[in-house]
């Protein structure tokens, strides 16, 4: 008679000679996918080594291009914007130093000069300032002689007493400097833009440096209050361009605001690659042609021209 010793030996013996089974079969199975995988690792390893350089080369020539374009900027502009004067009005706090900086000095290359850098702070386009903002421009933050619209938000009425003061009008006298300082000191005390040169002067035209997209709450409502200031700015000096970067082209970037506004952009010319020496020198030669009223797109973006046409002289 079999006893239940001899059950639990066989039933052991079983399970063993199974475990046993797996693995061997596992060993056997695991020595192809593993080499599989190695040769696969091997190939990505290759891939890599070769998108780096090829990365490395793009970089190369990158740097190369940019290095002309550097080189060959400012005879491109020279003349371009000759005994005419230029504000600097960074829209946003991610407009770098840098930009600025190079903006300025090919502005310079073109025979101009910069009357005054400012910058606006968030609160300017914040809703909730709009009541702080609207009494200061209909009390005591209007100089003599400034004439703001009867009907308006209070966006359209600040942009247009800063239009008013820091711009000069074609074939009018330019504004008062006193008044400049008044109103950029006022608007300073109110936080809602910084003067970021030593001194403001009246302006022939105007550039409006902007990047990315415009974030948070509130964003039709803040892009709405920036595309009033270009407007007045182009409509009270001989004319204005907006440049941005790449983001900046998108839906809710002021570019592209200012570039899916039909009457604004054809108005006022827009570029999308400031971080560039080709951005930069579209950016002058853009100022050029405003005084002659032709008004266009440049840069990377959808239906754009790389860059204005090169005045004469300087071919």
């Amino acid at each position: 008679m079999i006893d239940f010793r001899y059950h639990l030996v066989s039933l052991i013996a079983v399970f063993l000679a199974v475990a046993l089974g797996i693995v061997i079969g596992t060993t056997q199975l695991n020595q192809p996918i593993l080499n599989d995988i190695e040769n696969q690792v091997t190939a990505l390893e290759k891939d890599k080594r070769s998108l780096e350089d090829r990365t490395q080369q793009l970089q190369a020539q990158v740097d190369t291009a940019e290095g002309f374009q550097e080189a060959v900027a400012p005879t491109l502009v020279a003349g371009a914007l000759a005994d005419r004067s230029v504000l600097l009005l960074a829209a946003d706090e991610q407009v770098t130093p840098e930009t600025v900086e190079l903006v300025t000095a090919l502005i310079q290359e073109a025979g101009g000069s910069v009357s005054g850098v400012l910058r606006l702070r968030p609160e300017y386009t914040d809703p909730s300032t709009a009541t702080s903002l609207q009494n200061y421009v209909n009390g005591s933050g209007r100089p003599a002689g400034v004439e703001l619209p009867e009907d308006g938000d209070a966006s359209v009425l600040v942009a247009s007493l800063l239009a008013q003061v820091l711009m000069i009008p074609p074939g009018a006298p330019a504004p008062d400097t006193a008044a400049i300082s008044s109103v950029v000191s006022g608007l300073s005390s109110l936080d809602v833009l910084r003067q970021e040169s030593s001194s403001v002067g009246p302006a022939t035209y105007a550039v409006v440096l902007t990047s990315g997209e415009t974030e948070g709450e509130d964003v039709e409502t803040r892009n709405a209050a920036l595309v009033e200031l270009v407007r007045a700015l182009d409509g009270a000096g001989s004319g204005a361009v907006v440049a941005g970067d790449g983001l900046s082209a998108r839906e809710t970037g002021l570019v592209g605001v200012v570039r899916a506004d039909p009457t604004l952009a054809a108005a006022v010319s827009t570029v999308d690659n400031i971080g560039t020496a080709v951005g930069r020198i579209s950016t002058v030669l853009a100022l050029g042609r405003e005084a002659q009223g032709t008004s266009g797109k440049y840069g990377t973006g959808e239906d754009t021209q790389p860059v204005p046409p090169v005045p004469a002289a300087a071919q």
